[in-house]
């Protein structure tokens, strides 16, 4: 009984991480080209939501979901979850990069304009099924998202802990993995890193600083946007509810701090905010306020970290030295 509840446990904090997982290795990557995109939770939203139009415009040009095409349910909503994440970066870049806007203010408009965004689609597609409940579902399309490894079922507690996931799971893995090679291993990845910290200095070094942001920033709010996918398709079941992300995208954010802006960091770390956001369900007799109060763990041990690593004073455990602020070459 206690292993398969730890089993169960350290599932649902798999799946529970993954979204964060996408939206901070997003994050770390927009972050070390010197951009501080705050607006990271609307982008989640944007990228769920279009997913979810492509979707149910698949589905309902379908006579019948029996006939549906695996290749198709799938391609469709990752490619517009793409399309729609990337129209977002491309809005950030075009006010921060290149009209130098706030960076601050502008992250927490997309945020606000990404919710919007989601949940007027959202209520919109619900009008259009005539649901009773505010909800879409999309059943047909997910079962192909949660599709687990044919031999999850014949490797015991090996299978159920490592093999039992959709293959987003296991493509957010990889894109981390991916990020943390490109950003300490290649020379992109060090450009990169160089405009982040100085760019003025890799400006004068011959790296088109513009360039390196706007590429950096709607890459990373791609991968940002297929965690709202994730959520949506895979977490819960196909069905879009408006408002139903809560807090993650925020939680993500975090991630970047706790991960120390390192994207393999970023895996261990999802699945710890994953285990701290649902532990409470595994603790017998607790108050609904003491629910709420443990919720804000991960919140806590971002806090803690933070502190931790600022008292160390080292240079890799802190955050790009331009962060958030705005180059203007002709002050070079």
């Amino acid at each position: 009984m206690v292993t398969e509840t730890i089993i169960t446990f350290l599932q649902r904090a798999v799946v529970q991480g993954i979204p964060l997982l996408y939206g901070s290795t997003g994050e770390i990557l927009t972050e070390k080209s010197g951009n501080l995109n705050l607006g990271i939770p609307g982008i989640m939203y944007v990228g769920g939501i279009s997913g979810v139009i492509g979707s149910f415009l698949y589905e309902q040009s379908l006579e019948s979901t029996a006939s549906i095409n695996p290749v198709l349910a799938v391609l469709i909503p990752i490619l517009c979850s793409i399309f729609g994440s990337l129209i977002m970066g491309l809005i950030y870049c075009f006010l921060t990069v290149s009209l130098r806007a706030n960076q601050n203010v502008t992250g927490l408009a997309i945020t606000t304009f990404g919710v919007g965004f989601g949940n007027f689609f959202g209520g919109s597609l619900v009008k259009l099924t005539d649901s009773e409940v505010p909800s879409v579902a999309l059943t047909a399309t997910s079962n192909f998202f949660r599709k687990t490894l044919p031999i999850a079922d014949d490797t015991g507690w090996f299978g159920d802990i490592f093999l039992s996931y959709g293959f987003m799971t296991y493509l957010a893995i990889i894109i981390a993995i991916v990020c943390a090679v490109f950003l300490k291993r290649t020379r992109g990845g060090l450009h990169l890193r160089a405009v982040g910290e100085n760019p003025a200095t890799a400006d004068a070094a011959g790296i088109n600083v513009e360039r390196s942001k706007y590429l950096a920033t709607c890459i990373g709010s791609v991968i940002a946007g297929l965690g709202g996918l994730y959520y949506v398709m895979d977490y819960a079941c196909g069905v879009w509810s408006n408002e139903g992300f809560g807090d993650r995208g925020w939680l993500a954010i975090a991630l970047v701090i706790f991960a120390i802006w390192k994207p393999d960091m970023s895996i261990p770390g999802s699945i710890l905010f994953g285990g701290l956001y649902i532990i409470y369900l595994y603790i017998p007799g607790l108050a609904l306020r003491t629910q709420e109060l443990i919720k804000m763990l991960p919140y806590v041990v971002t806090i803690i970290v933070l502190i931790i690593s600022s008292m160390r004073n080292k240079k890799e455990n802190t955050g790009p030295a331009a962060l958030g602020l705005s180059y203007f070459r002709e002050e070079r």
